[in-house]
C-alpha cells in the first residue's frame, strides 16, 4: 500500500452465546468492548477504538451444543438481545442479529470443513478439555471452531475482539481461510484478534474467574435483592479488621474498581492500605457502585421489555443486512471452488483480501 494511501476500513465482528443471562464477566470481558468498537454516532467524534463497521450476533447455533430445551433457547435469545441493546449496542451504529437467521453461514461452514485437518480440531481447547475430563463430546463441539471461522469470514471481518483464551479460535480461522485461499484464490479476508484491553479476568464470588461453569456469577440484570445477597456472600480472607491490606489482587477490590468512579477507587485503595475496616463495608460500597453503574441500562431494559416488537424489528433488520453481506461472501466462495455452474471459476484471480 502506498505511504499516502488511506487506511483500510475496519469491520469488527463478534458473537456471544445465549447459554444463560449475562453476568459481570460477560460485560467487562466482552460486551463493553463491543460497545467501544461501534462506529461513532453521526456528528460525534470518532473513538480511537471504533471500527468503521461492527457486526454482532447472538450465537444460538453454538448454544445448541449445551442448551437442549427449545423454549429455553428462545427465551435466552430474546433476553440476550434485550440485554445487549440495554447495555449500549446501538442498531443505528452496529448490525445486531441472531446467528441462525443467516443460513448462508451453515453452507460456508461446510465449504471450510472440506479443507479442515482433523488434527487441527483435535488440538482445540474445548474438545481437549472435555476429552481430558472423560466427558462426552459430540461432533458439534468437535467442529465448533469451523462454524466459528465461518461466522467471522462470512462478513469479511478484519477485527475480532477476544479474550486471551479465544485467540486460538482466530488462529484456526486464519489457518482455514489461508488454506482455502491457497487452493482457490484470495476469497476470504484474514481477520486479526483484538485482545480485550487490560486482559484482566473478572473475579467471581469465590475469587476464581467469573464463569457459569463455576457457579460464581453475578448477573448484570439480576433482581437487586438477589444480587445484593450474592455480593454480601463474596468470599474474603480472615485477616483482622485493623490490619492494613494490599488492594492489588484482592478480588473484592477488583470488582469495586471495575464500577466505581476514579475518586472512589482511590479512596477505597487508601482505606485498604490504612486498615481498620471490615469487608462488609467494601461489599456495601460494591452494592451501591454496581447499582449506580448499571442504573441507566436497567432503565433502558425495562423500556425494551415493554416493547418486544421493537426488539424483533431490530433483529430482523440486522439479519437482513447480515444476510446481504454473507450472501456476497458465500457466492464468492462458491464460484471459487466450482459450485456455481455457468460461472467459470478463476481460482487464482484474487482481490488481495489478506489482512
Amino acid at each position: 500500500m502506498p505511504a499516502d494511501a488511506p487506511p483500510r476500513p475496519t469491520r469488527a465482528l463478534s458473537g456471544i452465546q445465549p447459554t444463560g443471562r449475562f453476568h459481570w464477566g460477560n460485560y467487562f470481558g466482552a460486551i463493553r468492548q463491543y460497545i467501544d468498537l461501534q462506529p461513532a454516532a453521526t456528528g460525534s467524534s470518532t473513538s480511537h477504538q471504533a471500527a468503521d463497521e461492527a457486526y454482532y450476533f447472538i450465537a444460538d447455533l453454538h448454544a445448541l451444543t449445551t442448551v437442549r430445551e427449545p423454549s429455553r433457547l428462545r427465551e435466552l435469545v430474546h433476553a440476550a438481545a434485550v440485554d445487549l441493546l440495554a447495555l449500549g449496542l446501538d442498531p443505528e451504529r452496529a448490525v445486531l442479529f441472531v446467528q441462525s437467521d443467516v443460513p448462508e453461514v451453515a453452507e460456508l461452514t461446510w465449504l471450510l470443513m472440506t479443507v479442515t485437518p482433523m488434527g487441527l480440531l483435535e488440538r482445540c481447547h474445548a474438545y481437549k478439555d472435555k476429552k481430558s475430563r472423560g466427558l462426552p463430546a459430540d461432533a458439534g463441539l468437535f467442529t465448533y471452531p469451523v462454524l466459528m471461522a465461518a461466522d467471522i469470514l462470512a462478513y469479511d471481518a478484519t477485527v475480532v475482539p477476544v479474550g486471551e483464551d479465544q485467540v486460538q479460535h482466530i488462529e484456526v480461522c486464519r489457518d482455514l481461510a489461508g488454506t482455502f485461499n491457497h487452493l482457490y484464490g484470495d476469497v476470504f479476508t484474514l481477520p486479526k484478534p483484538r485482545l480485550v484491553e487490560g486482559g484482566a479476568k473478572v473475579p467471581g464470588t469465590d475469587g476464581q474467574k467469573m464463569s457459569k461453569s463455576y457457579d460464581n456469577t453475578i448477573e448484570v440484570f439480576e433482581e437487586p435483592g438477589a444480587q445484593k445477597k450474592k455480593i454480601m456472600r463474596i468470599t474474603t480472607d480472615s485477616r483482622p479488621m485493623g490490619q492494613p491490606k494490599d488492594p492489588e489482587g484482592d478480588h473484592l477490590f477488583d470488582l469495586f474498581a471495575l464500577m466505581a468512579p476514579e475518586a472512589d477507587r482511590q479512596a477505597m485503595a487508601d482505606l485498604y492500605r490504612r486498615g481498620g475496616f471490615g469487608y462488609g463495608e467494601v461489599k456495601k460500597a460494591l452494592v451501591e457502585a454496581s447499582a449506580s453503574y448499571f442504573a441507566d441500562a436497567r432503565g433502558r431494559r425495562a423500556a425494551l421489555e415493554a416493547d418486544p416488537g421493537q426488539v424483533e424489528g431490530i433483529l430482523a433488520a440486522g439479519a437482513a443486512r447480515a444476510r446481504a453481506k454473507a450472501a456476497e461472501v458465500l457466492s464468492r466462495a462458491r464460484r471459487a471452488c466450482g459450485l456455481s455452474r455457468g460461472e467459470p471459476a478463476n481460482p487464482k484471480a484474487g482481490k488481495g483480501r489478506s489482512a
